[in-house]
């Protein structure tokens, strides 16, 4: 399998003690959200529909980062500045 890579690694801290995990292909993100997500909400199924569309190239890698990036936030997730 060819995973796809989307630029810099983005890095997320849980906003209370936790281990970061760093997501540097949309496979991992899409894993994450599907198996290991701590929340339910519109943002992580936006990512989730970003993500799946990026894979399929219907639509740029780059909105699927952003979805993600945007769905951590909601979570409660910190990312790393470069994110």
């Amino acid at each position: 399998m060819i995973e796809i890579q989307w630029g810099a690694p983005i890095t997320l801290y849980p906003a209370h003690n936790g281990v970061a995990e760093r997501f540097s292909t949309i496979e991992k993100a899409r894993h994450w959200l599907r198996r290991n997500w701590p929340i339910v909400d519109d943002a992580r199924q936006a990512a989730l529909e970003k993500i799946e569309s990026a894979m399929d190239c219907m639509s740029p890698v780059k909105e699927a980062r952003s979805a993600f990036v945007a769905a951590a936030l909601s979570a409660g997730f910190v990312p790393d500045r470069a994110s």
